[in-house]
């Protein structure tokens, strides 16, 4: 796995308090946030890196293991217990094991002490897994409504997913194998992706149902008539009834959202009607609505 240095990725030194961290993350996510640099991508992969090493330096325990043990810091329990367990050996048969000096580079030790050359006829090999990648992913909600590939680079690698149609804000998917690579013939890691839905400015979301407000025209409201409307699947004819009153609410069965992972099942679709109230009116429209409102 390519070394990423968090430290340099915030654009901070490795002395840096808490605080530093908070304020070097919000100052890059800002800057690079996929809401203000639509359809950038290299914007995209920064905020996922800021991200990731906010998540890691962010978190003293993870950072302790982070600044001892560099890109193997997920493997770090597990490197002490095995080099626990090839000492007791060592010490057990007399023989003299080597330590690893401050400051060495831990992955040329795991080498040496599990996989290399010198060692292989009296050390077994350990196998460690390879680290859990977390990525975020940015949806609209018509993104979210269709079935549909994208590519996501994670760790400077582009990896290609189908993401299913209804996958809801804050969900969060495994790809198995997809995280870092094994250590000693280790499996890999997985990768998991979160996906942020963002809010539509006509549309809302609850679950699998859809709510909109439409407007019609008085004459529609007061005398009935058809009107057709824009939906996720398409263009849709509604008849109005005759005398439907401001704020009246009508359901379209089966025009809501897709259950996630169910072929052929959707939510519903809910349409509160806003009536308009015409205005500029003629000294002729005027007089029509005083006789109308004498009768």
């Amino acid at each position: 796995m390519t070394f990423i240095d968090y430290y340099q990725t915030l654009g901070i030194e490795k002395k840096a308090t808490a605080a530093d961290i908070k304020s070097a993350y919000r100052k890059l996510a800002r800057k690079y946030h996929p809401d203000l640099n639509p359809n950038d991508a290299n914007a995209k992969k920064n905020f996922q890196q800021i991200n990731e090493a906010k998540e890691v330096l962010g978190d003293p325990e993870k950072r302790k293991k982070y600044d001892k043990y560099g890109k193997d810091w997920q493997q770090a329990e597990q490197f002490e217990n095995a080099k626990r367990n090839q000492e007791q050996s060592s010490d057990f048969r007399g023989q003299q094991h080597s330590r690893p000096q401050s400051g060495g580079d831990f992955s040329d030790f795991f080498e040496s002490m599990f996989g290399g050359s010198a060692n292989a006829g009296r050390s077994r090999q350990v196998k460690f897994r390879g680290e859990d990648y977390n990525a975020q992913l940015q949806l609209n909600l018509a993104d979210a409504y269709h079935t549909h590939k994208q590519t996501l680079s994670v760790n400077g690698k582009n990896i290609r997913i189908t993401i299913p149609a209804g996958i809801e804000n804050g969900q969060t998917i495994k790809i198995s194998g997809h995280g870092g690579s094994g250590i000693n013939g280790g499996p890999n890691g997985d990768l998991y992706i979160t996906f942020l839905i963002a809010d539509h400015p006509e549309i809302k979301r609850l679950g699998n149902d859809l709510y909109i407000h439409v407007d019609i025209e008085l004459y529609v409201a007061v005398l009935g008539g058809e009107i057709t409307i824009d939906t996720f699947s398409g263009k849709v004819k509604l008849k109005v009834k005759p005398e439907t009153q401001n704020g009246s609410k009508v359901k379209l069965k089966g025009k809501g959202f897709p259950v996630y992972k169910t072929d052929g099942q959707f939510g519903d679709l809910y349409i509160t009607y806003t009536v308009q109230i015409p205005t500029n009116l003629t000294e002729k429209q005027k007089s029509l609505f005083t006789e109308l409102s004498k009768s």
